[in-house]
């Protein structure tokens, strides 16, 4: 058994993997200004330097990615474009300006309800996994061999691979969840759920940002959490829409939950990206309680499931009006709440505002991004529904 672990945690496994997709390091490229370049006269793309992070210790830990050198990345040669954007692509599903887009649009366009149950699941497998990265503390895949196409988290753990992890949960939380309240075969929407989360998985491979073990323990982890959970999602949506102590659970239990993230000696994306997205959901559960009280919730009427709706063209444009509205109220809300919480930190613990390193600051980082992105989800479950009706978009 150890043996298949240290075989699937190859950087060399992942390389050959790029190679197969038309993505190759150029020899030579890792040893200074004298590169070689390929002999077919390929493009080849050049990295940006990669410098320390300011602010940070001039130490490292066990992660052989975090590495504080002023250094040009290794030169990459792609061979097939058509695959490089298919998987950059599928990478980009995983961050933050897919979810504050694609989720609300979920919202807005189909199904509270089914926003609802992916912003539960989303959360609790993106807490679970971002734990256990800085935990087990496990490297990235080195390069060389490996192409990294990315670098904002190469100083973050690879085991498990979020990006897996996010893309089963919602593909499937989605498909097991829209059975019961939207008429589709189901076939199909499997075979939708099993392409969406495997080209996610396959672009952390390509991007060079996780081991094949990383990759298929996240897969793994997100199946044995759907399956546990599952029993008790209907009794958790009655708890979370009516039980009084809903909203003070959420608030207290998710702002508790970021404050005590696990510790590391170096700063790392991860604390950040896992507050951001406990608020999104303490600010969504909250949302969903309130319009439940006021007897206004925005979900389809009648019995269900419902049928699809009818695709005209009156429909495509008010869909694409709500999700223009919408993105740009969660847009503005993020941009205002975030200077105006800022400011607050930065006056209570008398910090510059030209101290950009400040917000790597915990003290200042959890609560900042736990308060923008609660007042997000406010804004996308209560409010933006609610300006549609004026608008006359519903």
């Amino acid at each position: 058994m150890q043996e298949l672990m240290d075989d699937l945690q190859d950087p060399e496994l992942v390389a050959r993997f790029q190679r197969r997709c038309g993505l190759y390091l150029v020899e030579g490229s890792n040893r200074g200004p004298g590169r070689t370049r390929p002999v077919n006269g390929a493009p080849i793309t050049w990295e940006k330097p990669w410098r320390q992070l300011e602010g940070s210790g001039d130490h490292q830990d066990s992660n052989s990615n975090y590495k504080y050198k002023d250094y040009r990345k290794p030169q990459y040669e792609i061979r097939n474009w058509l695959l490089h954007f298919l998987f950059l692509l599928s990478a980009g599903l995983g961050h933050e300006v897919f979810y504050i887009t694609c989720l609300p649009c979920i919202h807005w366009n189909l199904d509270p309800f089914l926003c609802r149950r992916l912003v539960n699941m989303w959360t609790l497998v993106m807490y679970v996994g971002q734990v256990m990265k800085d935990l087990l503390k496990l490297p990235r895949p080195t390069s060389p061999p490996v192409v990294k196409l990315e670098t904002r988290v190469d100083v973050e753990y690879g085991l498990p691979s979020t990006h897996a992890m996010a893309a089963t949960a919602i593909s499937f939380t989605f498909l097991l969840s829209a059975t019961s309240r939207v008429q589709f075969c189901f076939q199909i929407g499997l075979l939708i759920a099993a392409t969406l989360s495997s080209l996610v998985s396959l672009s952390r491979l390509y991007t060079g940002m996780h081991s094949v073990l990383d990759v298929v323990c996240g897969i793994l982890i997100t199946a044995v959490l759907i399956l546990l959970t599952y029993p008790f999602w209907e009794s958790f949506d009655t708890f979370q829409l009516t039980s009084p102590l809903s909203p003070i659970i959420a608030l207290s239990l998710l702002l508790f939950l970021s404050y005590t993230y696990p510790e590391l000696d170096h700063y790392s994306t991860t604390r950040g990206d896992t507050t951001t997205i406990l608020g999104v959901c303490a600010g969504c559960s909250v949302g969903y309680w309130t319009n439940t009280q006021l007897g206004e919730t925005f979900e389809p009427q009648g019995p269900l499931p419902v049928p699809l709706p009818t695709v005209t063209a009156l429909s495509v444009a008010r869909g694409a009006g709500r999700s223009l509205v919408g993105i740009v109220a969660l847009v503005g809300t993020r941009q205002i709440v975030k200077k105006l919480s800022l400011d607050v930190l930065y006056s209570w613990y008398n910090v510059p505002k030209t101290d950009q390193n400040a917000r790597r600051r915990k003290e200042i980082e959890v609560p900042s991004k736990f308060v923008t992105y609660t007042a997000v989800g406010l804004v996308n479950s209560i409010l933006v529904n609610r300006l549609f009706a004026l608008l006359g978009l519903l």
